[in-house]
């Protein structure tokens, strides 16, 4: 069936006589032959035309009205805010209640402590004097943990004291909570024991004199202290090496009862992970039990063991008063060569054995005065002596760490001091040197892999240890 193009392209009104009309015939006659011979052509062109007028007009169009043309309408609305007296009155219509803590001293009495604890009640004072259980507060040793919750007028509503528990075998892991409380007008007590909880606190600090200066400054336990001694006592020399500026950051574990750090005995636990940096250089310490049981050990950040054959030094703190050489002796008054390193130290310091051994001997021996020999397997011993007490004796086995006895000035000594020697196939070396012969074994397969994410975590909050305690301050 035929299409009659000329009919699609021109109007039925076009004539002929009029001259524009008959240039668009001859054109539209034109343009129909070139339709005919070229019909596909024509209609792609067609197609294009009316897709670009199509575009075009998209375009040109707008979509929506133009802002500037819209209506504008201020709105205002008066606040009035609540009368101050209203607030006032709110506000004492309120119930206070208020919290205090102390720790009981010595010589408290019923009323000094709770005078101290903002506490005005006779009532609550008669009661901690008379009551059976009331009376535990203030009973045997001092340093209780008390917490008071009272009415803005001074009447006691709660008394928690928190206290070691009466078992000694429980008295690392758990506490006594005696609680006083008002109901209906009276008083009555209950006493429960329930369990320390461990808390993971960190901390950081700066040299400026030593070790245990900047602790104290931090806020940290001295028994973290003396771990950190220990643990980087193969990296650092604690009584020669520390520089001002040096710097550490550390996590440790303290007991808690009811969420606050006890004020007894062993607070504070193991040091979880640590980090020093002496003379620019970082050493790193983290704690990682890989079997499960109860021996685990520190590792640093690349799985590396810290674990060293002996310690540094026999003693926790200390000075070297006299090191491994010539000197002149203070009694025999004549140059000889000093074979150990003496240790200035307060009479009664603990002294502990640097290694794993049994000892070979315990008791007096001419200039050493009170001294303590230990074998630590075939070729290797160590002597420490003018001891004040003795702790061990002949053929016992001792630990890397153990107490074996005290500093004393017993034998040939002009005071307080150790007198410790290291003797390798039984002749005496330089005890300072003692820190190079660490024995540092990597972890291996499942246990790296799992340290190796405990390490980044400890890392992290290192990090936000050092970002807290820039004044060198403890944080939780």
């Amino acid at each position: 069936m035929g299409v009659d193009i000329e009919q699609l392209l021109l109007p039925p009104t076009l004539n002929s006589s009029n001259l524009l009309d008959g240039v668009v015939i001859r054109a539209a006659q034109h343009s129909t032959g070139f339709i005919n011979r070229h019909t596909r052509a024509a209609a792609g062109i067609i197609s294009v035309l009316l897709a670009g007028f199509a575009a075009a007009a998209f375009g040109l169009a707008p979509l929506g009205p133009d802002a500037a043309d819209l209506p504008r309408r201020v709105i205002s609305e008066s606040v009035a805010p609540v009368g101050l007296d209203a607030q006032l009155d709110a506000l004492a219509a309120h119930p206070l209640t208020l919290f205090r803590s102390d720790l009981t001293r010595a010589g408290d009495t019923a009323d000094t402590l709770l005078r101290r604890l903002g506490v005005s009640d006779a009532d609550a004072a008669a009661f901690l004097r008379s009551d059976a259980l009331g009376r535990t507060v203030l009973s045997g040793r001092s340093g209780k943990m008390v917490q008071v919750r009272a009415g803005a007028d001074g009447v006691l509503e709660e008394l928690v004291a928190r206290f070691p528990a009466d078992d000694a075998q429980q008295a690392s892991t758990h506490f006594t909570r005696l609680r006083i409380s008002r109901h209906n007008e009276r008083l009555s007590a209950h006493v429960e024991q329930a369990a320390l909880q461990p808390q993971t606190r960190m901390g950081s600090g700066t040299i400026r004199h030593s070790l245990f200066a900047a602790t104290d400054e931090a806020r940290l336990p001295d028994p973290v202290a003396s771990q950190l001694s220990d643990i980087f006592s193969a990296d650092i020399d604690f009584h020669r090496a520390l520089r001002r500026g040096d710097a550490f950051s550390v996590l440790y574990e303290t007991l808690t009862a009811d969420g606050e750090p006890i004020a007894w005995g062993q607070a504070s636990g193991r040091v979880v992970a640590a980090e020093f940096i002496n003379n620019g250089k970082s050493h790193s310490a983290v704690w990682f039990n890989g079997s499960g049981d109860s021996k685990g050990a520190y590792y640093d950040f690349n799985g590396r063991s810290k674990k060293s054959s002996f310690l540094a030094s026999p003693l926790e703190f200390s000075r070297v008063t006299s090191g491994f050489s010539m000197r002149f002796h203070p009694i025999l008054q004549s140059w000889r060569q000093h074979a150990g390193v003496d240790y200035g130290a307060p009479s009664g310091t603990p002294v502990r054995a640097i290694g794993d051994g049994v000892v070979e001997f315990a008791g007096q021996q001419n200039g050493y005065g009170n001294v303590i020999m230990v074998k630590h397997g075939a070729d290797q011993s160590t002597v420490y002596a003018h001891l004040s007490r003795i702790d061990v004796r002949r053929g016992q086995r001792v630990e890397q760490g153990s107490r074996i006895g005290a500093v004393g000035a017993t034998g040939w000594a002009t005071g307080p001091h150790l007198h410790f020697e290291f003797k390798l196939k039984g002749v005496q070396i330089d005890p300072l040197q003692l820190a190079q012969s660490a024995v540092n074994l990597p972890l291996q397969g499942a246990s790296r892999q799992r340290f190796a994410e405990l390490s980044r975590s400890v890392h992290g909050q290192l990090g936000s240890a050092v970002a807290a305690g820039r004044g060198a301050t403890a944080v939780d």
